[in-house]
């Protein structure tokens, strides 16, 4: 049996499937926009990771903060204090607005959103939490009853509470004005009316993504959040928003709310936050901290509040603003939009593109005018890219043709980002001829 064969087969033997297939690749190292199998073959990740990696994998100071903290100090009882905790608060609240000023440290985005839903149940004493029917929050009890795009089959009654909202796809809504544009606010309200239908009254926040990245890369349309954010404050509901892939600069600016000039209530970060490292946060008001505390909030975790997370939270904040990468994210995500838009005129199965800044998506259909759903290519332009050195994640939901989500780190060269959008344009175009 060769090397390959035996690690197939004792992956076989021994490990629980999570989720789809695994990549028939052995991964051995990676590094910057790279990373390499067990061949010597380097595969651009167009995912950056787990769509965590915003500066590349092995970045130095990334490298330099871990093996600091690994050396001197990474773990404490979750009681003790350390700098690097109240240094990295410090520094996220300075790249928020005035209200956002207290975090609390964790280490996964399904454990941030844990705590931004507790929190908001304790302080305002109801218990009905809102989420999009395209939603990913995370595997965790709590958070997976509000993960709507999977996951909800065959484990038996959801938390009590988990109400649903219609997702606002633009492509695909059925909601249009006369000349056929889309009719948002129309969805919109007839979707918080079907809350309030459902409501026993108990409403206590609603929990968004700004991008659906899970949810085939839905970007909300302007003016949606400020008028979600009204109906919420209406019914003295929280706005908690989860930018676990869309905060710290991917969308081309620091945070996605920041484009809407919507302040959310309670925000949840993880993913970019630790670039590819298990951090992440929840960070709300003085007030609602203060109200939660008075009433006996409790989230004590074994690595809550770890030096570790803070030290490479605070070196991802650092290498973000000394290196401009905010920007550049920008400036870079109009050139990958241009590019994705010319996919879409040379090739009549893009039908739709979409996203913001180094998220984006290409919805692939069978033809545009039928708008109907391609699943079979979508494997198969998948299979393409990564035969071609390209690794792309392609999101395949009830309704949707496969969406492609195309996040490359925020410290990709121009060059490999011209060369992946040319290897998936060829692999698209092969698996149609």
């Amino acid at each position: 049996m060769t090397e390959s064969a035996d690690f197939w087969a004792r992956a076989d033997r021994h490990l629980v499937r999570y989720g789809g297939k695994f990549t028939p690749r052995i991964i051995t190292s990676a590094r910057g926009s790279y990373v390499y199998d067990s061949e010597g073959s380097g595969i651009l990740d167009f995912t950056s990771g787990q769509m965590s990696a915003v500066l590349g994998h092995a970045h130095p100071d990334i490298v330099a903060a871990a093996t600091d903290s690994l050396e001197n100090l990474d773990h404490l009882y979750s009681g003790m204090l350390s700098e690097p905790v109240v240094d990295a608060a410090t520094a996220l609240a300075a790249t928020l607005p005035p209200s956002l000023s207290k975090t609390l440290l964790l280490t996964t985005g399904a454990e941030a959103n844990e705590a931004a839903i507790k929190m908001a149940k304790l302080v305002t004493g109801k218990y009905e939490i809102v989420s999009f029917d395209r939603s990913w929050h995370g595997m965790t009890s709590g958070a997976a009853s509000l993960t709507f795009s999977a996951g909800h089959q065959g484990y038996g009654p959801a938390v009590p509470g988990s109400l649903v909202l219609p997702t606002p796809n633009a492509y695909r809504s059925p909601f249009r004005r006369a000349d056929g544009s889309y009719d948002w606010e129309a969805e919109l309200d007839y979707g918080i009316r079907l809350v309030d239908a459902a409501s026993s009254g108990s409403l206590a926040a609603v929990l968004i993504e700004p991008i659906l990245s899970s949810g085939g890369i839905i970007d909300l349309p302007v003016g949606y959040l400020a008028r979600l954010k009204e109906l919420c404050d209406e019914r003295r509901m929280l706005l908690i928003l989860d930018e676990a892939q869309t905060g710290l600069g991917r969308t081309g600016t620091m945070y996605a709310f920041e484009r809407d000039g919507v302040v959310p209530d309670i925000l949840t970060l993880s993913k970019t936050l630790g670039a590819g490292l298990p951090v992440a946060a929840v960070v709300t008001s003085a007030e609602i901290e203060e109200r939660a505390h008075e009433r006996g909030f409790l989230f004590f975790t074994t690595h809550v509040s770890d030096p570790l997370a803070a030290n490479v939270a605070l070196a991802v904040l650092r290498v973000i603003e000394r290196d401009g990468l905010v920007e550049r994210a920008r400036v870079l995500g109009l050139a990958m939009r241009d590019r994705l838009l010319g996919m879409q005129e040379r090739l009549d199965v893009v039908g739709d593109v979409r996203g913001r800044g180094l998220l984006q998506g290409v919805e692939l259909v069978r033809d545009r005018a039928s708008k109907a759903p391609a699943h079979e290519l979508g494997a198969a332009v998948t299979d393409e890219c990564l035969r071609r050195g390209l690794h792309v994640n392609i999101v395949q939901l009830p309704g949707l043709g496969g969406v492609f989500r195309i996040a490359p780190p925020l410290t990709v060269g121009e060059d490999e980002l011209a060369e992946g959008l040319d290897i998936l344009e060829a692999s698209i175009a092969a698996a149609v001829s």
